[in-house]
């Protein structure tokens, strides 16, 4: 290492040389442009891309209900979910005709999740089986196919019935969750969405005794396992509950995609927004 003594005098005396000036110009000039440079990717977030993402809003009632997704700081989806403002939960139909349903878009980032779109349904008087699901309640598909294949799962389809009984392989079926006994799956399916499926272990869904609050449903149509379906009371939702349980998941997928393994239920303070999300999202491999 040489000492101040070793160096040209130039550098040591603290004046530069007609040949040094330029140079240091130049290296002056670098520094401000790394600098602007970095300042520029700090403005744009640089490689974090992390936040919550929200989807086009809609009417519902007296308020709004829209999606959002959560990204991680590598832009990996971490949950999905729909929010409904306070007053959303005021001013509904009371009358089933025509039913009350919103085809909520999910932001941009949830792509790579498993879902499409989430509809939202309002049953004012609940609908079947009522001896369980009289109660007025929202239902919240997460859709796994796309909006066209949902409206395409129509009666005047003259495959309807082999569609509707054609079940996916049960390792792509979430734990217990079967076909509720009685009708065939034709009979009890649902035009627009498809095969419902309630957990067989849950021993509180009994007619007559069964406290329906919220519940999550799953859902097949023509050998695809295709919507979660939380379903929630008006008025459970009104005594801004906050509640998580993880969710029954399949052995396999049947397309690579982030899923989810929790649900959750909770009003926002900040926002005023009651928030239904399915959340952990995970990333399992088509197999």
């Amino acid at each position: 290492m040489r000492t101040p003594t070793d160096m040209p005098s130039r550098v040591v005396a603290g004046t530069a040389t007609p040949a040094a000036a330029p140079r240091r110009r130049r290296l002056g000039a670098m520094v401000v442009t790394a600098s602007a440079l970095l300042a520029l990717l700090a403005g744009c977030g640089g490689t974090d891309r992390g936040g919550t993402f929200f989807g086009p809003a809609q009417p519902l009632g007296n308020g709004a209900a829209r999606t959002y997704a959560v990204q991680d700081a590598d832009g990996h989806p971490t949950e999905v979910g729909v929010r409904l403002t306070t007053t959303a939960l005021d001013g509904l139909p009371t009358t089933m005709n025509p039913p009350l349903t919103l085809m909520l878009d999910l932001p941009g980032q949830a792509t790579g999740t498993a879902f499409d779109h989430v509809m939202l349904n309002w049953n004012p008087h609940g609908h079947d089986p009522l001896p369980l699901f009289a109660t007025p309640h929202f239902d919240f598909h997460f859709d796994m196919l796309d909006k066209a294949t949902m409206h395409a799962i129509n009666p005047d389809d003259p495959n309807y019935t082999a569609k509707a009984n054609h079940a996916p392989e049960a390792k792509y079926i979430p734990q217990d969750y079967i076909v509720p006994p009685g009708a065939p799956a034709a009979v009890q399916a649902v035009p627009g969405m498809g095969v419902h499926l309630v957990d067989s272990t849950d021993t509180n869904l009994v007619p007559g005794t069964y406290n329906f609050q919220q519940i999550v449903i799953n859902g097949t149509w023509d050998g695809r396992y295709h919507f979660i379906e939380p379903m929630i009371t008006n008025d459970w939702l009104r005594t801004n509950p906050t509640m998580q349980q993880t969710i029954k998941l399949p052995h396999n997928y049947q397309r690579t995609a982030y899923y989810p393994t929790t649900y959750a239920v909770h009003f926002d303070q900040q926002t005023k927004e009651y928030v239904v999300t399915l959340g952990n999202l995970t990333m399992h491999t088509a197999s």
